[in-house]
């Protein structure tokens, strides 16, 4: 059985998908794994491909979703990319990593999109 954590993040990743199509990019990957990490993620964006971590709280507790993503994340997340990138013959490709965090409370979910918290254009 799914513990609430994994469930949790389970729905967040597919409220961010939603989002993110409805801005009309389309979903290339989900859960994208590297021996840095893992990218919830891979959209298309245009010609730009966008690397998604998605962050899902209910509360405060443990600080805002926007709040749980350090430098060393950021750093295996593009690491992650790059990595990606090669493995698809898409170095040349512009990219860049956003968060999507997500609150869940009663009145439903408020999404946050950050934008380009890390990007390469490689022209």
């Amino acid at each position: 059985m799914p513990s609430a954590r994994s469930t949790l993040g389970t729905r967040g990743e597919a409220l961010a998908a939603a989002h993110l199509e409805g801005l009309g990019m389309r979903i290339a990957a989900r859960n994208y794994r590297s021996r840095y990490g893992e990218v919830d993620l891979v959209a298309h964006d245009g010609d730009t491909l966008v690397f998604v971590e998605v962050k899902t709280r209910r509360g405060s507790t443990y600080g805002t979703p926007e709040e749980s993503v350090t430098p060393r994340k950021l750093d295996r997340l593009a690491k992650t990319a790059a990595l990606y990138l090669q493995a698809n013959g898409l170095e040349q490709r512009p990219w860049r990593v956003d968060l999507i965090a997500i609150k869940l409370g009663k009145d439903g979910p408020a999404i946050n999109h950050v934008r380009s918290i890390v990007e390469r254009d490689p022209g």
